[in-house]
C-alpha cells in the first residue's frame, strides 16, 4: 500500500446516481480488487463473470456505494435488503489502497443505508480460502453465522457473517 494514498479522510462514499454508466470503470475495480484470490478459492470468483448489464440490475435491486478520491474511483459495494438484512456484496477496494480504511468507510456507509431501510443486520459472505477477510470482518464486528457450498462442491466454500447495521 502507498501509504500516500492512504488518507481515509479524503475517500467520499455516494450512491451511484439512477443514470451512473461507467460499468467497465467499476468492472476494473472489482478484477484489480479480486485478482489475490485468483489462485486461492476455487470455484472461480462471480466476478470473473460480471458485465455492465448484470451490474446494473444487481444496482437496480438496491444500491451501489462508490468510494471516491477527489473523481478517482477506489472502492465500491453492491447492496440490498435479503430478509432482515442489508446483504453487501462485490465490496471491491483498489489494490493499493487496500488495509488504508476504505473498505471500513464502505461497510459504514452500508450500516446508515441498513439504518435507513429500517434493518438492523447487514450480512456478507465470503471465501472460506480467504482467512484474512473472515479477521477483517470480524475487526468491523461481523460473526460468521454459517457455512455454505457452492453447486457441486461437498465441502464448505463460503462462509455467511452478519453484524449489527
Amino acid at each position: 500500500m502507498n501509504s500516500a494514498n492512504a488518507n481515509p479522510a479524503a475517500i467520499t462514499i455516494r450512491g451511484a446516481p439512477p443514470d451512473f454508466h461507467d460499468w467497465a470503470r467499476v468492472r476494473a475495480l472489482i478484477l484489480d480488487a479480486f485478482a489475490y484470490m485468483d489462485a486461492r478459492i476455487n470455484p472461480p470468483s462471480s466476478a470473473l463473470r460480471l458485465t455492465p448489464r448484470s451490474m446494473q440490475a444487481d444496482a437496480a435491486k438496491g444500491t451501489l456505494l462508490l468510494a471516491y478520491r477527489t473523481n478517482d474511483l477506489v472502492g465500491c459495494v453492491f447492496a440490498q435488503a435479503k430478509d432482515d438484512a442489508l446483504y453487501i456484496g462485490k465490496l471491491a477496494v483498489r489494490s493499493d489502497l487496500q488495509g488504508a480504511g476504505v473498505g471500513r468507510k464502505l461497510v459504514e456507509a452500508a450500516r446508515e443505508e441498513a439504518r435507513r431501510r429500517g434493518l438492523a443486520v447487514l450480512e456478507l459472505q465470503t471465501r472460506i480460502e480467504l482467512t484474512e477477510n473472515h479477521a477483517m470482518f470480524a475487526h468491523m464486528g461481523f460473526v460468521k453465522t454459517a457455512e455454505t457450498a457452492h453447486e457441486g462442491f461437498d465441502r464448505p466454500t463460503s462462509i455467511t457473517m452478519r453484524a449489527r447495521a
